[in-house]
């Protein structure tokens, strides 16, 4: 049954939408209920910062990413293994899906680390959409981790005609990695944490307040909950299992070369997808895969100021951006995309404000905001780092 939005004054409700299965959608509807912490006011976006994911050739992804692991084991649940055993059942096409996922994957373990949060989220898109984009769909969830519009704007994820941060895969994974980290600050279980994520922070509240925390034992708490919820944590300690014991489910985890890596790379204007492709000696489609949160045929510099690429284009990339002017990108670009650029908002034509919240610095609204500590302080005539609750800073340089 579909839940209707009710308004909710100030806040944007909490919306997380969860699979059943992946990379299917659960009939289910997430529910709709007011949250404790504002990850963003209303209208700011949340930008991660610009980058380089860590490279460590001698460190093998699955060892860091098992060693991070905070959960119970193989063994811990008969549902487990059972959903182990359907994720690896064509053993080869496990392998080869994950071997897809990797270069994803990768990055999203680095964005985890950033945030403490237990490894196995880092699987958590494999259980979502098997780090897949599937076609977005008016109202529905969208991106790897299935996130709904409604959820995306409380995030703080721009979703609009021309960009849709769901599919931002760095911002996403920021945005989805600080919330876990809160609820994990709140419920101190990352059991507790997964069904908040499926089922919804308010109802997991106040399932606590009823019956209280759940016991160490058993590893899929027995709460009131749905099937659906317990399901989706039994899947992502099953995903988890495979990588723990990959021979025991006749499976080899595939390896990621340092050129795959996914970096980001600073753009400084708006260019069309087909000109950034060219700089980077990538296929259109290649790219806008890894880009695809920009709808249309443009690169939006003021939607997003970076570009997700493979470790081995960066150079040619940002070589080629040296030796061309900022204005060629523009001049060589079709109609479509020249009225494109046309509309498109100029970086400084609006000034953009952030709203102090409670556990806010100066620092990590710079960071938040690719701007300099010194910058912020000068545009919202700041002496020193103090901040007050509900104060609106000026984020970005655009004239008064």
């Amino acid at each position: 049954m579909r839940r209707h939005l009710r308004p909710l004054p100030l806040l944007l409700p909490f919306l997380l939408a969860a699979c059943a299965g992946a990379p299917t959608r659960s009939p289910h509807q997430p529910a709709v209920e007011p949250p404790t912490t504002a990850l963003a006011a209303p209208g700011i976006e949340v930008k991660p910062p610009i980058d380089k994911p860590s490279i460590s050739p001698s460190t093998d992804v699955w060892d860091q990413l098992r060693g991070s692991f905070a959960m119970a084991d193989c063994d811990a649940d008969p549902s487990v293994q059972t959903w182990a055993r359907r994720y690896t059942q064509n053993p080869k096409q496990f392998e080869e899906r994950l071997q897809q996922a990797l270069p994803r994957l990768t990055y999203v373990q680095q964005v985890a680390a950033q945030y403490d949060v237990a490894g196995e989220f880092v699987l958590l898109p494999w259980v979502e959409s098997h780090f897949q984009s599937p076609p977005i769909r008016r109202r529905q969830p969208a991106g790897m981790w299935q996130i709904m519009p409604v959820t995306a704007g409380a995030m703080g994820l721009r979703v609009d005609g021309h960009y849709d941060g769901r599919l931002d895969i760095p911002a996403a994974a920021h945005a989805v990695m600080k919330l876990l980290k809160q609820y994990h600050d709140q419920f101190h279980d990352w059991r507790v944490v997964d069904y908040a994520y499926n089922a919804g922070e308010f109802s997991v509240r106040k399932i606590i307040q009823k019956h209280g925390m759940p016991a160490d034992e058993p590893a899929i708490p027995k709460w009131p909950v749905r099937k659906v919820t317990r399901e989706h944590l039994a899947k992502l300690l099953a995903v988890a299992c495979v990588v723990r014991e990959p021979a025991r489910f006749n499976v080899s985890l595939p390896t990621l070369a340092d050129e795959e890596h996914l970096v980001q790379v600073k753009i400084a204007h708006s260019m069309p997808l087909a000109r950034a492709a060219d700089h980077a000696g990538m296929s259109v489609d290649t790219l806008k895969n890894l880009n695809a949160a920009f709808r249309g045929n443009m690169i939006d510099a003021d939607a997003s100021s970076y570009l997700l690429l493979p470790a081995s284009h960066v150079q040619q990339f940002s070589d080629s951006l040296l030796r061309q002017p900022p204005t060629a990108d523009v001049g060589r670009d079709s109609s479509t995309s020249k009225a494109a650029v046309a509309s498109s908002p100029a970086p400084t034509a609006q000034p953009k404000t952030h709203t102090v919240r409670r556990g806010d610095s100066l620092w990590q609204i710079a960071r938040d905001y690719s701007v300099d500590m010194t910058q912020l302080q000068r545009w919202n005539h700041l002496n020193g780092n103090t901040l007050k609750l509900g104060q609106m800073l000026r984020v970005n340089g655009a004239a008064d």
